[in-house]
């Protein structure tokens, strides 16, 4: 049995999303029959140019309101996702750490870390030393005497943000993780960091990664075991990650993929460019 298998999987977005209980507007068909399998333990890239369905793949896989299956299956250690809210997907074992990670005032970073593991709020009385949000932080290069008891993301840089939303995301002890652009807003330094902790937790749990991206910076320090191609809402290439890197920054989507009309070929390759 697969960890995870998307088999035909059409949606829609809805025109609209306005509030809870609403019901959205149909909208955009995005993704259009895609076909994936993960097993445990592997790390897959999704790569295509912009408004190819990546972002819409990650938002179903999470259950997002708004993104309507309308055909195919999403199945997660056997179990079909298709009817679950976001909350049953979370314990089921998927968690993803966001391209641009929030800010949230009122919030601590120890609170949001400990929720995410299912710890209590830290009581001083009943645990002297905070013992939870502390090793995690440091297991991401972040000092907690300097970040534990802030404001999440508050007057964090782009790397510390992506650092304190990694930490949580290892806190969740996830079977599978998604990683929304890694590499965006990050300086080399925080990237080598990140990628580095996280190829640890992969090897360490078993755990499978998506990694969302345009670049190949973080993957030496990965190791994924195929890449795929988005275009059109749906995988139309699967194979060696460098490779395709490599035809890709050559040749740009639509002259690889052989499929994009002349006129828009410059807007298609502009999420390319290194």
């Amino acid at each position: 049995m697969s960890l995870l298998e998307i088999k035909d999987l059409h949606v829609e977005i809805g025109d609209s999303i306005s509030g809870r209980g609403s019901t959205p507007a149909k909208g955009k068909k995005v993704l259009n029959g895609l076909n994936l399998t993960m097993e445990q333990g592997e790390v897959h890239v999704i790569m295509g140019p912009n408004g190819s369905g990546k972002s819409t793949l990650t938002m179903s896989i999470l259950g997002y309101p708004g993104y309507e299956i309308t055909a195919g299956t999403i199945t997660f250690s056997g179990t079909e996702l298709n009817p679950m809210p976001i909350y049953e997907r979370a314990r089921l074992g998927i968690s993803i750490a966001y391209q641009t990670p929030p800010e949230i005032r009122g919030v601590k970073l120890r609170d949001i870390i400990r929720i995410a593991g299912s710890k209590p709020l830290w009581n001083p009385q009943d645990e002297p030393e905070e013992n939870i949000a502390t090793p995690l932080l440091k297991k991401v290069g972040l000092n907690p005497e300097q970040f534990r008891d802030r404001d999440i993301g508050v007057g964090f840089s782009g790397g510390e943000r992506k650092r304190a939303e990694i930490a949580q995301v290892f806190a969740a002890m996830p079977k599978l993780m998604i990683l929304d652009e890694p590499d965006s807003g990050v300086d080399i330094d925080s990237l080598k960091t990140i990628a580095v902790d996280l190829g640890e937790y992969i090897k360490e749990n078993a755990c499978a990664c998506l990694i969302i991206t345009h670049y190949r910076h973080i993957l030496p320090y990965l190791k994924p075991d195929i890449a795929h191609v988005m275009c059109g809402g749906k995988i139309m290439k699967s194979g060696n990650p460098f490779e395709i890197f490599t035809k890709i920054e050559e040749k740009g989507y639509c002259e690889y993929l052989g499929l994009c009309p002349p006129g828009i070929k410059e807007e298609t390759e502009r999420g390319m460019k290194i």
